[in-house]
């Protein structure tokens, strides 16, 4: 079975390496949903942006309890995931999690809208919608949740933290771009940077994603660079020893998960010919 051959229990633990086998259950069903969401949209569907609209509103209203538990696999599957999700969590963690599931669904119906568009992607908008469509916010946010901690407020948005927080959800998805670029090329998607350097330089495909990976790189440079400012931002913001160790947890948290996603990326067989 080709889900087998992806390794999404893989991808969990090497991702969240500090969880409890129960949480790694979660994680795990996390990753598969993911997967399995996006690749429904590879096909026909994913050119049908009412239809898609209409599947992410009915999950979206699954966060917002305006809606009974989901009728539909996926619905139902969701709203296990969202259940589990939200145990012994704050009514503020919470709130920024719906948020960001809703981003993430919501953000469907753009990509399939772009799809059967004219107009071909620019960097700036496709990195916009990249960022919703690859669901990094709420694969953040379950660094707190699986590792039972949340963060404080004054540092989970300060500037440098959420520099952090975008370097570590661009940095897999260039590197996706690359691994997946055959395949997105295979089925007409124009959605993809590695496409979009194409055209901007004029060059072959080996260039462009030579270039994505270059960008890449210097990201993770200024991602080590920005991790070594915390410690003064923790005592310019008066941080309580409790509060460094949560801050600093959830960092290490983005850190680990980028690397991990890496280690996982070039050996899963989800990119895989055939």
């Amino acid at each position: 079975m080709a889900y087998a051959r992806w390794e999404v229990p893989e991808l969990a633990a090497l991702t969240y390496p500090e969880s409890s086998p129960e949480d790694l259950d979660l994680a795990a069903d996390l990753m598969g949903f993911y997967f399995l969401f996006d690749d429904q949209f590879d096909e026909a569907l994913g050119r049908e942006p009412e239809r898609v609209a209409v599947i992410c509103e009915r999950l979206t209203a699954i966060i917002h309890s305006t809606r009974p538990l989901g009728s539909t696999p996926t619905e139902r599957a969701f709203a296990d995931l969202w259940r589990r999700s939200l145990q012994g969590m704050s009514a503020r963690w919470r709130a920024r999690a719906a948020y960001n599931w809703e981003w993430y669904f919501a953000c469907h119906p753009a990509e399939a809208a772009g799809r059967i568009s004219s107009r071909l992607p620019d960097r700036e908008g496709y990195l916009m919608l990249r960022r919703g469509t690859a669901a990094m916010e709420t694969i953040f946010d379950m660094v707190e949740r699986l590792g039972r901690f949340e963060v404080p407020q004054a540092v989970l948005h300060h500037p440098v933290l959420r520099q952090l927080r975008q370097l570590a959800a661009d940095i897999p998805s260039l590197s996706n771009d690359v691994r997946s670029y055959a395949q997105e090329l295979a089925r007409g998607d124009v959605a993809n940077l590695v496409m979009i350097v194409q055209r901007e330089r004029g060059c072959p495909a080996d260039e462009a994603a030579s270039v994505v990976m270059a960008e890449a790189q210097l990201m993770v440079h200024r991602f080590a660079e920005l991790m070594g400012q915390l410690p003064e931002i923790y005592s310019l913001l008066g941080l309580t020893t409790t509060e460094r160790h949560s801050a600093h947890r959830y960092a290490d948290g983005l850190a680990a998960w980028t690397a991990g996603y890496l280690r996982w990326e070039a050996r899963t067989g989800r990119y895989l010919a055939g």
